[in-house]
């Protein structure tokens, strides 16, 4: 299993009238945790779309079990808990607060695509290569 760790601070403009993130914020803390996680691993984003590859999101789960607030620093923990053998690839997500207690939980699968053709593809091998070692 691959695990990686993101820190992220709550910024005020992250907070809703209610002093919470609103929801629609934890998407995009999800992306940053998955960007680097994949930066760690020795690839970028900008990478891989230079490779003619794109990782759509086809379906995002989320869970929200206590708010998080202003100035809050977020641990978003990103999981792979298996090695993607085809087009499809599953990030698992835990965001838990300076105490450590859980905030959120979440999934989040994405496809490799051809960006020319916009079809299905597998992993990059590099990658493949990379990730393998974890498991």
């Amino acid at each position: 299993m691959y695990t990686s760790e993101t820190k992220i601070r709550v910024r005020y403009a992250e907070t809703d009238q209610m002093n919470v993130v609103y929801h629609g914020n934890y998407a995009q803390y999800f992306e940053v945790a998955r960007a680097e996680s994949i930066r760690t691993l020795g690839f970028t984003y900008r990478e891989m779309e230079a490779m003619d590859i794109m990782m759509p999101v086809i379906e995002l789960q989320c869970k929200f079990l206590r708010p998080a607030h202003y100035d809050d620093l977020l641990t978003v923990k990103l999981q792979l808990k298996e090695l993607p053998a085809n087009h499809r690839i599953e990030f698992h997500h835990e965001i838990t607060n300076e105490e450590g207690k859980l905030l959120t939980v979440g999934k989040v699968v994405l496809y490799f695509m051809r960006m020319s053709t916009q079809e299905r593809t597998t992993m990059p091998q590099d990658m493949y290569d990379v990730l393998k070692k974890f498991f």
